[in-house]
């Protein structure tokens, strides 16, 4: 499954405020529903990634959009 995957990696912002990160996936025709099911609830579980976007293309390829908060620590200031 991973060898046929691409992934990009890109940063957006969709409110004021809050980031998000995005993975987007290329998942070939052969790869059956329960083995991406599976391999997309792995990546919620462990990495924190939802899903964004599902596209099916005519030949059966699923192109993946994953997408997660980025969450920025903001530095106390001691006057």
């Amino acid at each position: 499954m991973t060898s046929a995957k691409e992934r990009k990696r890109h940063e957006k912002v969709l409110r004021p405020g809050v980031e998000y990160e995005f993975e987007r996936l290329l998942i070939p025709r052969e790869e059956s529903r329960s083995a991406v099911t599976r391999m997309l609830v792995e990546r919620a579980e462990r990495g924190g990634w939802e899903l964004d976007r599902v596209r099916i293309s005519h030949d059966g390829t699923r192109r993946v959009q994953l997408r997660r908060r980025i969450i920025r620590q903001r530095y106390a200031f001691v006057v």
